[in-house]
């Protein structure tokens, strides 16, 4: 889909930017913020929130949609500033190109200086394999697709960023999310945007225990799900 489209960099509301597909009316990040929306579903109601259950020596995330580094940039801030280990792993099917990542300007935004330099490091590094950012950030670039995701018990947090249900409704699928289920540790987490009634559904039919949460600027709410039986 992507790679047929026009594609276009705006500046969302909080001044950082993302890309755009006007025929769709669709883009990587919320309109109502980038940088909100990362912090806020990610950050805060995803890796926060494990964190603050249990302690990890290193905590493994998978993020579905690598898309413009935006995520696994702020969780590299965070782990930092946490003094905590992260396995890193970003799954892309459409990896953006490098004269698009030079537009955006999350290593501005967020910190200037060190900071950028790891940002441009993360559409630097070779794919397909390990490499270690930081003593304390390991990340692996995979391009594949979703469908084609076959880890099991591996991670603790999946940060869940595909394309809206409207415009690409395969992702959303009870395939896709029997994939997250299977990829997870028990107890582990996944989170998302999305707050639809069908994604819910999907969620809970493959076993997922699903938490409604107020949403990031511009959203109601948002889901988070648990492999297991929480006491909600």
């Amino acid at each position: 889909m992507q790679e047929k489209l026009q594609r276009e960099i705006i500046t969302t509301s909080d001044g950082s930017t993302t890309i755009h597909f006007p025929a769709l009316n669709e883009q990587y990040h919320s309109k109502h913020g980038a940088v909100n929306e990362a912090n806020h579903v990610f950050i805060r109601s995803g890796l926060e929130h494990i964190l603050n259950s249990k302690n990890f020596s290193k905590i493994s995330i998978l993020e579905i949609g690598f898309g413009t580094g935006l995520n696994a940039f702020v969780t590299y801030l965070k782990g930092q500033e946490m003094i905590q280990n992260i396995d890193y792993v970003g799954v892309e099917a459409y990896p953006v190109p490098s004269e698009e990542v030079a537009q955006l300007n999350y290593g501005n935004i967020l910190n200037e200086g060190v900071c950028k330099q790891v940002f441009d490091t993360l559409h630097k590094v070779v794919w397909e394999q390990p490499v270690e950012v930081s003593p304390s950030f390991l990340l692996t670039k995979r391009k594949q697709f979703f469908k084609d995701i076959e880890d099991r018990d591996r991670f603790d947090l999946i940060y869940f960023d595909a394309f809206g249900a409207r415009v690409q409704p395969d992702l959303w699928t009870v395939a896709i999310f029997q994939k997250m289920y299977d990829a997870l540790k028990n107890y582990g987490v996944l989170v998302t945007y999305s707050a639809k009634g069908s994604v819910r559904r999907a969620m809970q039919e493959v076993g997922f225990t699903v938490e409604r949460l107020p949403g990031p600027p511009g959203k109601r709410e948002m889901l988070r799900a648990t492999k297991g039986v929480l006491n909600l």
